[in-house]
């Protein structure tokens, strides 16, 4: 009777290959592609290709897309939290939640790809949307506020916040991507729809297009961002 036959040294064993990377050069890595093209280009063969190993690898960390995604959102965050914690506070609360929205405003409108995904890392009780979160709503416990007009605060400012980023971010038209106009040329084309517009119908957008034209979109930001402050600070009392 014949015993075992053994494997030829040249053939893989089956299962998850073993993992020859370290968890942060994998997340790097994915990050790396979310930059480049978006969630698209997240795939775990795409990722696999990018660290120079077999797809097998990547499940000795990930179970799948969702969880990598999910993973190096954590991971992109994780090093906004480390910024927002070597800020000292100062002695108006106020002023350091404006700095700490900025801080995340600065991540997410740089990476359209993390928007979307951060409100829902904050149910996750292990998550950096979380902490960060906690950060701002530290915050708000600063001021004369109840539970009520803090939860409020917090979810207004991150309505601002990550809505202006996930707005900024957004894809440009495929003429500006393949370059038939520039971004100054396509704006041009509303700022003239808009100035043929009956004064007496849209007396509003007649009298802003002058401010819409050339605007800068992180100066929207910033006054939508004080808007929301000044009602807290009214609020507050302070």
């Amino acid at each position: 009777m014949n015993g075992p036959r053994s494997r030829p040294a040249d053939r893989p064993s089956r299962g998850r290959q073993r993992a020859s990377h370290s968890i942060e050069a994998v997340l790097g890595a994915a990050v790396e592609l979310l930059d480049e093209a978006g969630e698209p280009a997240l795939t775990l063969r795409a990722l696999a290709a990018r660290l120079g190993t077999g797809v097998g690898s990547i499940y000795w960390y990930v179970s799948g897309k969702e969880d990598l995604l999910d993973r190096a959102i954590d991971h992109v965050l994780g090093e906004v939290l480390a910024a927002v914690r070597e800020r000292p506070d100062s002695d108006d609360p106020v002023a350091d939640l404006r700095a700490l929205a900025v801080t995340l405003f600065d991540a997410v409108v740089d990476r359209p790809w993390l928007a979307p995904r951060f409100m829902r890392g904050i149910i996750d009780p292990r998550s950096n949307s979380l902490r960060l979160y906690e950060e701002l709503g530290r915050q708000t416990l600063r001021l004369d506020l109840t539970p009520k007009q803090r939860f409020f605060a917090v979810t207004a400012i991150v309505g601002v916040v990550v809505g202006n980023a996930a707005d900024l971010g957004q894809e440009p038209p495929q003429e500006v991507v393949d370059g038939a106009v520039s971004r100054e040329e396509f704006l041009d084309r509303y700022v003239a729809a808009w100035r043929a517009l009956d004064a007496a119908r849209y007396p509003f957008v007649r009298h802003i297009v002058d401010e819409f034209e050339g605007h800068d979109d992180r100066e929207q930001f910033l006054a939508a961002l004080d808007l929301t402050l000044a009602g807290l600070r009214l609020q507050a009392g302070v």
